[in-house]
């Protein structure tokens, strides 16, 4: 008997030694609308030099080190594949990605099939550096039409220290969609921090913007981080010499759970500076600036003093 339990408690010294490695980390996400071209793009082939600018966010995305990034803007077609995919692919993560465009009629069927037609489908994804055990989207209110449709896409990864739940979305100008997406967060609401990634087409102290901070909650981490900066993300030319944003409308927000708050460590602006293509021509990623924020959503998270390992 004596034997049993000594064998059994050398059998769990090596899990003991593993523990600080495990520590619970602070995660890092980037939202980042990556540009598809345009509704017609998939017929005129003009997607604004994609590759090259998917080559561009993929060498910056490396050294960030993301675990989390929602992008927007996400396409599919016939000759440019699938971009969610191939990010996910070039840097060895999961993804899922959710259908806006073209979703016009109540026949999925007859949606897949302009879309066929138009050779483009896109919408928001999550790309993730953990497995994504759960996703789900949600259509939203097509408050600027019938002809705009927009989604919500949430999902729940599996990480080392628990389930962590996000969103991604693109909103419709003026983001009139702001109360279903509050409700249909706040309703899904768990222990822990849920973060949203998006662009809003909303500015900072807008009425939709507001009601998410105000009203519901939401912490707008790069305002948390940086109270002066104002830290523009859209509108940049793609093939300008300079920067040219002049607005604010690209996110990260954290929804605190109901036990953990979470606490905001750093944000910034990123995705920010321009390449060159084969003839010299400037070529900056897309016509948005990317959102970096690092956050604890973890009780008793380890600090950023390299005391954990993420896996993968």
């Amino acid at each position: 008997m004596r034997v049993g339990i000594r064998l059994l408690l050398l059998a769990l010294l090596p899990l003991a030694g593993s523990t600080p490695a495990m520590a619970q980390p602070p995660l890092k996400y980037v939202s980042y609308n990556i540009l598809h071209g345009g509704a017609l793009s998939g017929l005129s082939g003009d997607a604004q030099d994609l590759d090259r600018r998917l080559e561009l966010a993929v060498q910056e995305l490396r050294l960030l080190d993301p675990d989390i990034i929602g992008l927007q803007e996400a396409s599919v077609n016939r000759w440019r594949g699938n971009v969610a995919a191939r990010l996910a692919d070039a840097l060895g993560f999961h993804y899922v990605r959710g259908t806006a465009l073209f979703r016009l009629f109540p026949f999925e069927w007859f949606n897949g099939f302009v879309a066929w037609l138009m050779n483009l489908s896109e919408g928001p994804a999550i790309v993730s550096r953990f497995p994504i055990i759960d996703w789900e989207q949600y259509d939203l209110p097509r408050c600027n039409g019938w002809y705009d449709p927009r989604v919500l896409l949430y999902a729940t990864l599996e990480t080392p220290w628990g389930r962590v739940t996000v969103a991604s979305t693109h909103t419709t100008r003026g983001f009139c969609e702001a109360p279903r997406v509050i409700d249909i967060l706040q309703a899904r609401r768990g222990l822990l921090p849920t973060v949203l990634m998006g662009d809003f087409n909303a500015t900072e102290g807008s009425t939709a913007i507001s009601a998410l901070i105000e009203r519901a909650g939401f912490v707008d981490t790069f305002r948390a981080a940086n109270p002066g900066d104002p830290g523009p993300t859209v509108w940049q030319r793609v093939y300008a010499s300079t920067p040219t944003v002049s607005r604010r409308v690209d996110f990260v927000f954290m929804m605190p759970g109901s036990e953990v708050p979470g606490r905001v460590l750093a944000s910034r602006v990123v995705l920010n500076s321009p390449g060159r293509l084969d003839d010299g021509r400037v070529l900056w990623p897309s016509d948005h600036y990317g959102v970096f924020t690092e956050l604890e959503v973890f009780p008793g998270s380890a600090g950023r003093d390299g005391s954990y390992s993420r896996p993968g």
